[in-house]
């Protein structure tokens, strides 16, 4: 597109829409998630769309009950369980209102039992998604199934309601609502997170300074991971579309090994995992193999490197083309590659010119036209056994 057509071009038609799932994450209880929640609601609600609230739970916090004025809430539905009158979102009642947006808090919540179709509300939640209805929703870090025993294991505090990791990657979008450690231990003092009498143990267990920080670093790396993997998908459908080689974006370093199973690539992963570990990245091995059948030796060689990989903790990609050079540069293009690592060529200088150029030239100019770095390591051959 032109930058005449572009300036032209109608606002409305180049933001994308909101999305129909969105989640507000947080560290801890007490950041501000469901204020967060509220408050875009409101926004919702001043631009004409229909916002109900399906369950807020405000913890007796007063400005977070402000914020509820003004929002249609659905009955909830009321549960007898073990003696008490428990309230609980009924969710039937959500679906027949059928609003373009439902407000539901803690997406980790375990529901009453008898009080619905549905163990925990994230499957409410995912039904009400199935049906049409756009949801805003809140969940801290210690939730997630594949954080929890991470967490436990952090703060010695037991975690007892989990989500799927795939219900919460199927937001449209996820905001962090962050707050410093300090922050957050400042508004428990003020009684602005749980009451007077519950504040002085939790300052002194789950809310210590140390864990607080532990916390928002597991926050802040799931975010980038999930954005990271929104940019992948991002950049590799402009790539489709344009029919051009992308640009790599240097966001994270992402570092890619180029092996193959001839003797000494076992030597070039094991380097590769060494700079990706000094850089703090991540590490992918990628085999290239021709179209036609492999010996049985070079199986065993490549069984051997995957499962190297995997002790180095790199992640093992099998590529069928008969062009070694395209294929390693079409992954690290598609994957935002941000550094190759590949062995020094074995061919001879004969071979290289009938062949039109070692695989090694091919990916450093392939490489080099969309700005990726590649390391060239020298080959070491394996001494021979002494008899």
């Amino acid at each position: 597109m032109s930058e005449a057509a572009a300036a032209e071009q109608d606002p409305t038609d180049v933001v994308e829409d909101a999305g129909h799932f969105r989640i507000y994450l947080g560290a801890a209880a007490g950041v501000g998630k469901t204020y967060a929640m509220l408050s875009e609601g409101h926004r919702r609600l001043s631009r004409g769309a229909d916002v109900v609230i399906g369950f807020v739970e405000c913890h007796g916090r007063p400005h977070t009950e402000q914020l509820m004025e003004g929002l249609e809430a659905v009955p909830r539905k009321t549960v007898e369980y073990r003696g008490s009158q428990l309230a609980e979102m009924d969710l039937d009642a959500v679906l027949r209102r059928r609003p373009r947006i439902a407000l539901i808090d803690e997406l980790a919540h375990t529901n009453v039992p008898g009080s619905g179709r549905h163990g925990k509300r994230w499957q409410d939640v995912m039904e009400i998604l199935g049906a049409g209805i756009g949801v805003i929703t809140t969940v801290n870090i210690q939730h997630l199934e594949s954080i929890a025993d991470e967490v436990e294991r952090l703060t010695g505090a037991k975690v007892r309601e989990r989500v799927p990791d795939w219900a919460v990657r199927k937001a449209d979008q996820i905001e962090l609502v962050d707050s410093s450690p300090q922050q957050l231990r400042r508004r428990m003092l003020h009684g602005n997170i749980y009451p007077d009498e519950q504040a002085p143990q939790a300052l002194t267990h789950f809310f210590r300074t140390d864990n607080l920080i532990a916390l928002r670093e597991l926050a802040l790396r799931f975010l980038a991971d999930q954005t990271d993997e929104e940019l992948l998908a991002y950049l590799r459908q402009q790539e489709e579309e344009e029919e051009e080689a992308a640009t790599v974006w240097e966001t994270a370093e992402r570092i890619m090994v180029a092996v193959t199973a001839e003797p000494g690539n076992d030597s070039l992963l094991r380097r590769a995992a060494r700079i990706a570990a000094r850089t703090k990245a991540d590490l992918d091995a990628v085999h290239v193999v021709a179209n036609d059948a492999s010996s049985a030796a070079d199986q065993q060689a490549t069984a051997q490197l995957r499962e190297l990989a995997t002790d180095v903790g790199a992640r093992w990609h099998e590529i069928q083309d008969d062009d070694p050079a395209r294929a390693i540069a079409r992954f690290a293009r598609q994957h935002q590659i941000t550094q190759i690592v590949i062995g020094s060529s074995h061919r001879s200088r004969w071979q290289q010119l009938a062949g039109g150029g070692s695989h090694v030239v091919k990916v450093i100019r392939e490489a080099g036209a969309v700005g990726i770095d590649v390391h060239v390591i020298a080959r070491r051959d394996v001494p021979p056994a002494k008899t």
